[in-house]
């Protein structure tokens, strides 16, 4: 081989690799976290189990993404370690597929339909389609599926490439001399292990080998043992994302350490009793691409299915590497388990995640306020407290959140999560507020109790009126983005706008009872304090619903919006804003 030859070898194997991760990238960006949150809903059946650990693997095709998330589930607590061995299980078969794919390059023949089969006929029209979706693709989920058309066109191409530039290597004996050391099972085992580990994708290693296939100088007998090793060399990306996890997700790294220890340890030990015995006929013959492929299939199946009724023994071997500790028996829990760093890699599942914190972070703000708006004029010392407890814990989530979703924004993110990614800024920030808000009742509610001052039974009536209405507006607020309710979401504005007549209303009834010596200064104020809270808590919350709308049309901007709700004739938003006014006007 010539330094043109290399160059091409080094080309061909730039572009594959480039090719299987701009593949898997558009795969899962198109998946858009559904497979994860399939997997997160997981129940304890085994066999469940290990059929969608294999679904998503082949889908996102790489078994190294897939273990390492199950890690991140194990630590964040979402999954048993129990649950996640039937996934790696699974993983270990659904990365068959990709070998697959590749031995399409072997295909051999000269009828049209054999012809039309072979990457170097139907890959170019792939990346025509590919690049015509990409470019001109006007939605985030067509560019996603281009790209997917690209990274398999260009994953082809550089398959093509190294298996054209490795080809004269079969006339170099120094070359087969090398690849005859293989035969030495322990060195191939090494070797298999070694390649894989350093590219960090059993997918992209076992491709390696399809292409050095083509040399003609790889035996059957020869690569069964650097396949088991790139099978166990895939088990680095796990044991790394273990680094700084919980103990628990450590053991599930050396689950999948030892499920593909053990499985080499059976498969070659039957292999060789069964060679010395029967003499496999093939064990000498030139292996090809699907040969390669079949080996991947049979021995990630046959140790799937071998080791399935063993499970808890795994367990136990996992246990007995990093034994439970006292501080693990008192279950020491996370107050923010779900935001695993582990998730970043995978940003459509992490930010379902960031959903569901703060989704409970808006349950949190909307009963801090309901609970300091019932302490007016039943203030009670140790509802309060309360009150101020729920806000200090309100304030961690929208640091946590914040922290987050800043790290997960540095991903390389569809334009619908960075869309996503945005409104959960907006939406925490405004849950942030409205809890201070609730601390500022509290506060209000304090001052009256300490000069002991009362509302008068009007001034208590129209309070509770306005109370009423701030309850339905945070319900509906708040519903609305726990359950992406759009239609839920258009309502809160309506009844905004009848908050901000009450507001004056009870002012402006304030100050006539002033004059007519029916309420003091003081207390004035105080209910100036509390109508102004109120008010702007409804603030907040149209704040969220906009936010909500924006997301279902990404073309609308918050003052359009606004805009169209209030100075063209909306006789749907005028409806509303009717019916909330009828439900809460001061008599």
């Amino acid at each position: 081989m010539d330094i043109f030859g290399l160059l091409s070898l080094v080309g061909g194997l730039a572009l594959f690799l480039y090719g299987m991760s701009v593949m898997g990238a558009g795969l899962e960006k198109v998946s858009g976290g559904k497979l994860e949150r399939v997997l997160e809903k997981l129940t304890s059946n085994p066999i469940k189990a290990v059929l969608l650990g294999a679904g998503v693997t082949a889908v996102i095709q790489s078994s190294s993404a897939t273990t390492v998330m199950v890690v991140g589930f194990v630590n964040s607590g979402i999954m048993k370690l129990s649950q996640a061995i039937g996934i790696i299980m699974g993983a270990n078969v659904g990365t068959t597929v990709t070998s697959w794919l590749l031995s399409l390059t072997g295909i051999q023949g000269d009828s049209l339909f054999l012809r039309m089969l072979k990457p170097s006929s139907f890959t170019p029209l792939l990346a025509l389609i590919g690049i015509i979706l990409f470019m001109s693709g006007k939605n985030s989920r067509k560019k996603d599926i281009g790209e997917i058309f690209l990274g398999f066109a260009v994953l082809m191409f550089g398959m093509e490439a190294m298996s054209g530039a490795v080809e004269p290597l079969a006339d170099v004996p120094e070359f087969t001399n090398i690849l005859t050391m293989f035969r030495n099972p322990i060195l191939g085992i090494f070797v298999g292990a070694l390649l894989t580990a350093i590219i960090q994708s059993s997918s992209a290693s076992v491709g390696i080998l399809q292409a050095l296939s083509v040399t003609g100088a790889f035996t059957y007998g020869s690569v069964i043992p650097i396949i088991m090793g790139q099978n166990i060399g895939t088990c680095v990306t796990a044991m790394i994302s273990s680094i700084g996890a919980n103990r628990n997700a450590k053991r599930t790294a050396f689950v999948h350490l030892y499920f593909n220890i053990i499985g080499t340890i059976l498969f070659l030990v039957a292999y060789y009793i069964l060679n010395a015995i029967i003499h496999f006929p093939f064990a000498d013959e030139t292996v090809g691409v699907v040969g390669i492929a079949m080996i991947h299939s049979i021995f990630n199946v046959f140790t799937t299915v071998v080791l399935l009724p063993f499970t808890k023994v795994l367990e136990r071997l996992a246990y007995l590497t990093l034994p439970e500790t006292a501080q693990e028996k008192e279950k020491e829990k996370n107050a923010f388990p779900l935001l695993d760093d582990r998730f970043l890699s995978t940003p459509s599942f992490a930010i379902e995640q960031c959903y569901t914190v703060a989704a409970q972070m808006a349950e949190l703000s909307k009963d801090a306020f309901v609970q300091a708006m019932n302490l007016v004029g039943h203030y009670s010392k140790e509802q309060g407290g309360h009150v101020i407890a729920q806000e200090n814990l309100i304030d961690q989530y929208e640091d946590k959140l914040r922290a987050y979703l800043t790290r997960l924004s540095s991903q390389n993110l569809a334009y619908a999560d960075s869309q996503n990614v945005s409104t959960l800024l907006h939406c925490i920030t405004d849950f942030e507020r409205i809890s201070d808000h609730a601390v500022n009742v509290v506060e209000s509610c304090q001052e009256m109790t300490k000069k002991e001052l009362s509302f008068s039974k009007k001034a208590e009536e129209e309070m509770g009126i306005f109370r009423d209405a701030v309850t339905d507006i945070l319900d509906r607020a708040i519903g609305a983005f726990t359950a992406g309710d759009e239609a839920l979401a258009k309502t809160v504005e309506p009844l905004e706008e009848v908050i901000d007549e009450l507001n004056k209303d009870v002012k402006k009834h304030h100050i006539k009872r002033l004059r007519k010596g029916k309420c003091t200064i003081d207390l004035g104020l105080i209910l100036s304090d509390l109508a102004t809270n109120y008010e702007r808590v409804a603030d907040h919350c149209s704040n969220i619903a906009v936010c909500l709308i924006q997301v279902q049309d990404n073309q609308l901007e918050e003052h359009d919006y606004m805009n169209h709700l209030k100075d063209e004739d909306n006789a749907v938003f005028e409806k509303q804003e009717a019916k909330f006014r009828s439900k809460y006007t001061l008599s």
